[in-house]
């Protein structure tokens, strides 16, 4: 069996179908976080899954809003229009606003906690992102009194401290959302992670320590990579000293999403390797990221970035048992596999899958959507087309 005969003639759709089931996934798996926060009934209804069921996950409906909106809010900043899919965008835009009211009154049932260490610091960090990537339709439209509990909310996380790794991308990112909100920041929180992975944890071609050491995960995708560039964005609208670090780092982005292109099979499969593989189709969010921001290198077209990440969010999400009854994710890579998650996982931990869908941010108009189907490279390699070879940054 070729690898044609398997994901190519027969499985080639238009750009406007593909963007259709992108919606209809994201809408599905957004939707009982969305609609039960901005009903005040996230704690009471959503499901606690976890490996380790002594662990009493207090935070996971925090992990659950903020991570679906930092997928979500790309999509969302597009706005509402005539067609069916601005309705649609309308209506979560309309839940969410809803839902972080809620989130940050102290007065109501699904009142997240922001302060307590450490998780906090993680999911405030992501909703952060989040309200970053949708200025205008979330940001834009909160009250005023709903932006002060948010902002007060976000400056509570700075009683946490970060631990050397990842995490210190967390801290910058909330005190660049507070700094491109407010015009004030901590500059030592939004700055030392910039200068530990900047000058300390570069391995080489487009990878970052996750600390001090190499981790073979996807850490780099599902944090480093999306959060340090954000960071390096503001910072340099804001001309704060250190931006200059940008140009280079968009080019390791660049780098980097051209791996991460070359990893999806012809199948739309990809290495089930490192923590957090549940996370499922997160781990391309800086392939996702690097489209978004038209930050692709030459040699990867947009068009066979959105075929290969359909192709493994058809097979990823078709698999038997990913949701439950009620509709919420179950923990797993492709269905239900709780024993591949970690005991830090818990329900609302894998809704950073919603990672994977950034590229919605993209209107249809744009090449991401609008070119005719594309072979990824390595669906060309194996069916004997030409393939340039590959250079290290």
């Amino acid at each position: 069996m070729s690898a044609m005969s398997y994901a190519g003639e027969s499985c080639q759709t238009t750009g406007q179908e593909d963007r259709r089931l992108w919606v209809s996934i994201l809408v599905k798996i957004s939707d009982p976080v969305l609609t039960n926060l901005a009903n005040g009934t996230l704690r009471a209804n959503m499901p606690q899954e976890s490996l380790d069921s002594k662990r009493g996950h207090k935070f996971s409906h925090l992990e659950a809003f903020g991570r679906t909106i930092c997928g979500i809010a790309p999509w969302l900043e597009l706005g509402a229009d005539d067609t069916e899919e601005g309705k649609l965008r309308e209506r979560y835009i309309r839940l969410t606003l809803k839902g972080l009211a809620n989130a940050v009154d102290p007065a109501s049932p699904d009142y997240l906690d922001f302060k307590t260490p450490y998780q906090p610091l993680v999911d405030a960090a992501f909703l952060s992102l989040g309200i970053l990537r949708a200025p205008t339709q979330l940001w834009g439209r909160l009250d005023k009194q709903v932006q002060d509990n948010l902002l007060t909310e976000l400056k509570h996380t700075r009683s946490i401290k970060p631990f050397q790794s990842n995490w210190l991308l967390f801290a910058s990112i909330i005190e660049a959302t507070l700094l491109e909100l407010t015009g004030e920041c901590d500059r030592e929180r939004l700055l030392y992670g910039v200068e530990m992975f900047r000058d300390k944890w570069y391995i080489g071609d487009a990878n970052y320590g996750d600390g001090p050491h190499y981790h073979a995960d996807y850490y780099n995708s599902f944090v480093i990579h999306p959060l340090l560039t954000e960071i390096l964005r503001v910072m340099d609208k804001h001309r704060i000293p250190g931006a200059d670090f940008l140009p280079t780092q968009m080019r390791r982005l660049a780098r980097y999403a051209a791996q991460q292109e070359r990893v999806i099979s012809p199948e739309g499969a990809y290495p089930v390797i490192g923590r957090s593989i549940v996370y499922r189709v997160g781990a391309f969010h800086a392939l996702g990221h690097a489209a978004l921001l038209h930050n692709l290198p030459v040699s990867v077209k947009p068009a066979q970035v959105r075929c290969a990440l359909t192709a493994v969010i058809k097979r990823q999400f078709a698999a038997p048992r990913t949701y439950d009854d009620q509709g919420w994710l179950r923990i797993g890579f492709a269905g239900s596999q709780i024993e591949m998650s970690e005991s830090y996982i818990n329900t609302g931990s894998v809704y950073l899958c919603t990672f994977g869908f950034v590229a919605l941010g993209l209107p249809q108009t744009d090449p991401f959507w609008n070119e005719a189907f594309t072979s990824w490279t390595s669906l060309k390699a194996w069916n004997g087309e030409s393939v340039k070879a590959d250079h290290a940054l």
